[in-house]
């Protein structure tokens, strides 16, 4: 497995490359030998660490994780525990898909049984829905502490969810007819 390691806004020490060195060298059994792996690191303005791992694996599949995170080694082993799930999803739904029977035929009435438990509703809330203003909904978003709100556009006259992007900025959907 190749390794490629970049930093922007910081300093890649001896001890960080030994560390991601360290934990991704497990990973290599999954990985064919001459797999890309890059690691990018960043210091954000808030002293947030962003650690992004990309790893290409063919047949225009890309894996990828990112985790942040004050403390940088921290921020590293969460990316990169991610990526490890990742991969063993990725190389388990291929063994899967070659395994020996795969190429029979299969009976119409065959039901796939699902690979991991199927996610469900497990609460259920309702909530008055009044016309208001993009702003008067990020000023009730911000006041209620939540990362995205729901209401009536009062300039289209229909729902919009207004939410909290990553990057601290806010997003706006709108629905289209």
């Amino acid at each position: 497995m190749k390794l490629t390691i970049n930093a922007r806004n910081m300093s890649v020490t001896p001890g960080i490359t030994q560390r991601i060195e360290k934990k991704t060298h497990t990973m290599s059994r999954y990985l064919l030998s001459d797999t890309e792996m890059q690691v990018r690191m960043r210091k954000e303005k808030n002293d947030d660490r962003v650690v992004e791992i990309t790893v290409p694996m063919g047949n225009n599949v890309i894996l990828r994780s990112e985790a942040t995170d004050q403390n940088l080694f921290v921020a590293i082993d969460q990316a990169l525990a991610k990526m490890e799930r990742q991969i063993r999803k990725h190389r388990t739904k291929l063994s899967k898909r070659l395994r020996e029977d795969a190429f029979t035929e299969m009976p119409e009435f065959f039901e796939e049984e699902p690979e991991e438990e199927e996610r469900k509703v497990v609460r259920r809330k309702t909530f008055p829905v009044r016309p208001m203003s993009v702003e008067d909904a990020a000023i009730e978003m911000e006041l209620l502490g939540h990362s995205f709100y729901a209401f009536v556009n009062i300039d289209t006259e229909r729902t919009n969810v207004l939410y909290l992007r990553k990057d601290g900025n806010l997003g706006l959907l709108e629905p289209e007819a």
